[in-house]
């Protein structure tokens, strides 16, 4: 089950190419390249999976990942209709891991550079300061030229090589074992459990996807992401009722059935068994955290 190696159509691999997005919705498959990848979403919201992690992303997402990275961003349900109000616009940049360390040979500028490549093989999202920072930079780095836009960019490499506000995304075991020839089959699988994760889900419908009988999909499925189906469809969901038990006017009963749970047994279980906390434990927890300060509730 492999990610898609892409070409991101960089006409020189030892350049920085900036890309603005502003469309109705992100269609990219699940991929990785040879290049680093900065992402600063200004406005969207949606889920993401960058190796082995599964979260959510809203407007403000700072993400940087180092080159062989699998991951997607995938909008919900809603920006699919097209309407007034629901757009992506999103700043992406694409460096090759060595760019920045070409430029000098002082040891101690290198040093944090490459720590903080080094730590980007997982995926960094980034927050507090540190994304306010760098959100003020790329907002207007696409309009820059030459020299100028160098400059900003290693900046904003500079901010970001500094930084202790961040969390790791994919688990210090992962390990990208993806074939191309199953590119199809993965990025399947993954748009059909993001767009339906809220309803029953037949394991049958998913094997189908693949054209494979239960046993080997789940076979298949756990070789590839290093965790099972099942526990994967569960991070899914409890991820997203993280981000509605922040919503006060949702009940617990109603994030339980909005995720995808049929009894509130089985949604407790499972939300305390990948967050650490209840459901209602979580919600007073988050209510203690400042969105644009502090470090973002994980599970």
């Amino acid at each position: 089950m492999k990610a898609q190696l892409i070409d991101v159509g960089l006409s020189s691999s030892k350049s920085i190419h900036i890309k603005k997005v502003d469309e109705f919705f992100l269609n990219s498959p699940f991929h990785f390249h040879h290049l680093c990848e900065l992402v600063w979403v200004e406005k969207s919201f949606g889920k993401r999976i960058v190796g082995d992690n599964i979260d959510n992303f809203d407007g403000g997402d700072l993400v940087l990942m180092a080159p062989q990275l699998p991951h997607i961003w995938q909008n919900d349900e809603l920006f699919y209709r097209k309407k007034k109000g629901h757009r992506v616009k999103a700043t992406v940049i694409y460096f090759p891991s060595d760019f920045p360390l070409n430029l000098t040979d002082e040891q101690n500028i290198l040093s944090p550079i490459q720590e903080l490549i080094k730590k980007a093989s997982r995926g960094l999202v980034f927050y507090g300061t540190t994304s306010q920072k760098v959100s003020q930079i790329l907002s207007a780095l696409s309009k820059e030229e030459g020299l100028t836009k160098i400059i900003n960019f290693l900046e904003v490499i500079d901010i970001l090589s500094h930084s202790t506000e961040y969390r790791h995304l994919a688990s210090i075991s992962f390990k990208n074992l993806y074939e191309e020839k199953d590119t199809d089959r993965i990025n399947k699988v993954y748009q059909f459990l993001m767009q339906n994760f809220y309803r029953d889900i037949n394991l049958q419908e998913v094997a189908d996807l693949c054209n494979m009988t239960p046993n080997a999909f789940c076979r298949f499925f756990k070789s590839r992401v290093q965790k099972s189906f099942t526990q994967f469809l569960n991070e899914l969901r409890i991820g997203h009722a993280c981000k509605l038990i922040q919503n006060e006017t949702y009940s617990i009963a109603d994030v339980c059935y909005e995720s995808g749970y049929n009894n509130l047994t089985n949604f407790n279980k499972f939300f305390k068994s990948i967050t650490g906390f209840t459901p209602s434990k979580y919600r007073k927890k988050s209510e203690l955290v400042n969105p644009v300060t502090s470090k973002p509730l994980n599970y």
